[in-house]
């Protein structure tokens, strides 16, 4: 009995409304952000979450909207964004990072000068010290010396 083969041809599915974007990579202590930076007017979604909840409080908002500010581009861009490791100001560091590299990829010439004059391009070196063996739990302790 011979099979019959019948040749099927699927049909892929593409999107021509694919929003171009400028990716760029954000770290600050072991905190790492994966930026995706899109023109024009949106919500900026950090881990799935708004920004303004995900980093809450007048100082953070100040903090993550600098990049903006210095290139005034408020309002001009959104950005998703994939942020993981360290704490709450290691991630917001990170996030600052990224969006300052993602506009410098934008426009070098336009952006470049400011975000360098605010020291936002620098990645900051600062990491967490080491904890050494034997010295009681911390990086810096020494150990207890005897009362008697």
């Amino acid at each position: 009995m011979a099979k019959k083969t019948s040749k099927t041809t699927k049909k892929i599915k593409t999107r021509s409304s694919k929003k171009k974007y400028i990716a760029a990579m954000g770290r600050r202590k072991t905190a790492s952000a994966r930026i995706r930076l899109y023109r024009g007017k949106g919500k900026t979604i950090v881990n799935s979450q708004p920004i303004d909840e995900y980093f809450s409080g007048e100082v953070a908002k100040v903090e993550y909207l600098k990049p903006f500010q210095v290139t005034d581009t408020l309002g001009k861009f959104y950005a998703t964004i994939k942020v993981v490791g360290s704490g709450q100001k290691g991630q917001l560091g990170a996030v600052v990072h990224g969006l300052a590299r993602a506009l410098d990829k934008e426009n070098k010439e336009l952006y470049h000068p400011a975000l360098k004059r605010h020291k936002l391009l620098t990645r900051d070196p600062r990491e967490r010290e080491r904890r050494k063996p034997g010295l009681g739990g911390k990086a810096r302790r020494k150990k207890q010396s005897p009362k008697r």
